[in-house]
């Protein structure tokens, strides 16, 4: 039948030509090819932003930008507020209450008050080094979370690391696995998390670095960690100067303690400041010589997985001012965690 032939000089594959096409579907193809141009210009620009990592990023939870608030703003929790308002100064803590989940692994959360109003948490861990093995982990992709990095180490305990580059490599000083990683020269004046080396072949411990050559220290470690700032130094303050009290965000520290124990620490909140995180863990009851502040806001993460026990959890705030302006960080898309380019894990050995 004359209708069921292809038209005389119209091969099919005049498909494959669509200035040929009728105008109607050149506009619908072309509509509909918008949003693919748009996805990959933006993968493109990320790309070439921060490598993988910037790549990552976007498809995990899209991009974050910096929103202005108001200090009473209700997208703000109850605890920010309070302490944007000056109340800095909690109650005097009540007595931790350590849970043995596992052999060298205690757990707790210290509730913080203020006037007896509860205005955020320490989720803490306290690690035995003679029952685990640290690691210090970089994936400078950023395709791992919390939840990723425990599954593929088989650990008991992770907690995110230290600071990192935009493009996801360490930005401090790091050894991990016996490895340099991250900058060659380096100024460092705060602390360190290390792990062996002369004298110590298998003890995990915190160095203030006050006086001392980061490399120095560092130098035949299984694994080491430079972070800043020292929330409480071997004189028994904190050096926290410069930052400001308005720079609020959720927070993870590492400590020690009077019995060569590791303390791990997450707050649920977003109620400290540096300077006032600094002032209250000394008061803490957590017998703590020194301790250090590790990388924070929504990459404050902690999770534990031990004879029963599980802690899943990761932050949600981070506040500054920029330009004079009060801004919080805010997610375009928040439906995935962050991903953590540095973790510290803990593994039983």
């Amino acid at each position: 039948m004359a209708g069921e032939q292809s038209e005389p000089g119209r091969p099919w594959w005049g498909i494959l030509r669509p200035w040929r096409w009728p105008r109607r579907w050149r506009w619908l193809v072309a509509l509909a090819l918008v949003p693919i141009l748009m996805a990959l210009s933006a993968v493109t620009v990320a790309y070439g932003e921060g490598g993988w990592y910037g790549v990552n990023v976007m498809l995990r939870r899209g991009a974050s930008i910096w929103v202005d608030v108001a200090p009473d703003d209700r997208r703000l929790s109850p605890g920010i507020r309070l302490s944007l308002a000056g109340q800095r100064t909690p109650d005097a803590a009540e007595p931790v209450r350590w849970r043995r989940v596992a052999v060298g692994l205690d757990v707790a959360e210290l509730p913080v008050r203020v006037g007896g109003r509860p205005v955020d948490a320490l989720l803490l861990s306290r690690v035995d080094p003679a029952r685990y093995r640290f690691r210090v982990l970089n994936r400078a992709a950023g395709d791992r979370d919390v939840g990723g990095w425990m599954a593929a180490t088989g650990a008991s305990l992770v907690v995110n690391g230290s600071y990192y580059a935009h493009d996801g490599p360490p930005d401090t000083p790091v050894v991990s696995d016996g490895r340099r990683l991250g900058p060659a020269s380096y100024q460092a004046t705060h602390g360190a998390f290390v792990v062996g080396g002369p004298g110590d072949p298998g003890g995990a411990r915190l160095v203030d670095l006050a006086g001392l050559d980061w490399r120095q220290v560092t130098d035949g470690a299984n694994q080491a960690m430079v972070s800043y700032p020292m929330l409480l130094g071997a004189d028994g303050h904190g050096r926290t100067g410069g930052a400001g009290e308005r720079w609020l965000a959720n927070r993870s520290f590492l400590g020690q303690d009077g019995a060569g124990r590791i303390i791990v620490g997450t707050t649920r909140d977003a109620y400290f400041s540096l300077p006032s995180l600094a002032a209250f863990l000394p008061r803490a009851g957590l017998d703590l010589r020194l301790a250090l502040n590790l990388d924070g806001g929504p990459v404050a993460c902690q999770k534990v997985s031990a004879g029963g026990y599980r802690r899943d959890f990761c932050g949600r705030y981070e506040m500054a001012v920029h330009g004079g302006r009060l801004q919080l960080l805010r997610s375009l898309v928040d439906f995935r965690r962050w991903a953590l380019p540095m973790a510290l894990v803990a593994v039983p050995r």
